[in-house]
């Protein structure tokens, strides 16, 4: 009678983790298909890292994974960015792109602060705008691109950003449908 109640928990417990693990990859699964710019692989993988994605029962907690996720990113490149422009030997025009995208990134920090209220606030529309304006901290790479010869030192932190962004607006339009 023991191990069959024991066998019956194991069971069901099992049953509980496998469903909510799967919250994360089907969300991202269609994501990735409703949005090009969404890599499923890159969704599952960095999502996962956090740990309320394990316990998501429904995209709508993804939602604040991704956000808080972004947020957390926009940080950290905010730090890179600080250690770069520390740097003495940096040319002018390269100092001048990263201050411009030290400034797009506090910004993009702010804004899905701003987004993250409102889709708690169930006020999509603003979410969506907000989530959408901080995306395009992740466009700060085009000024390096201006002068021949010159690489953002950026490059993966901006895509990586932008994949982050864009899978929240993947997610809160999956919610709003």
């Amino acid at each position: 009678m023991k191990n069959s109640l024991v066998s019956a928990i194991v069971f069901f417990y099992v049953l509980i983790v496998s469903v909510r693990s799967d919250v994360l990859s089907d969300s991202c699964r269609e994501a990735a298909k409703d949005d090009p710019n969404v890599k499923f692989d890159f969704c599952v993988s960095t999502l996962q890292e956090n740990p309320k994605a394990k316990s998501a029962t429904g995209v709508a907690d993804l939602v604040e994974v991704a956000m808080e996720t972004a947020i957390s990113n926009a940080k950290s490149i905010g730090s890179i960015i600080s250690k770069l422009l520390s740097k003495k030997s940096l040319e002018q025009y390269v100092r001048s792109c990263l201050e411009d995208c030290s400034e797009l990134y506090s910004d993009a920090g702010s804004d899905l602060s701003r987004g993250e209220q409102a889709f708690e606030g169930k006020d999509y529309g603003t979410a969506n705008t907000v989530v959408s304006a901080a995306m395009d901290g992740a466009s700060g790479g085009y000024q390096f691109k201006e002068k021949k010869g010159v690489v953002s030192p950026l490059t993966k932190e901006n895509q990586d950003f932008f994949q982050l962004t864009a899978i929240s607006l993947a997610f809160i339009n999956m919610v709003q449908k």
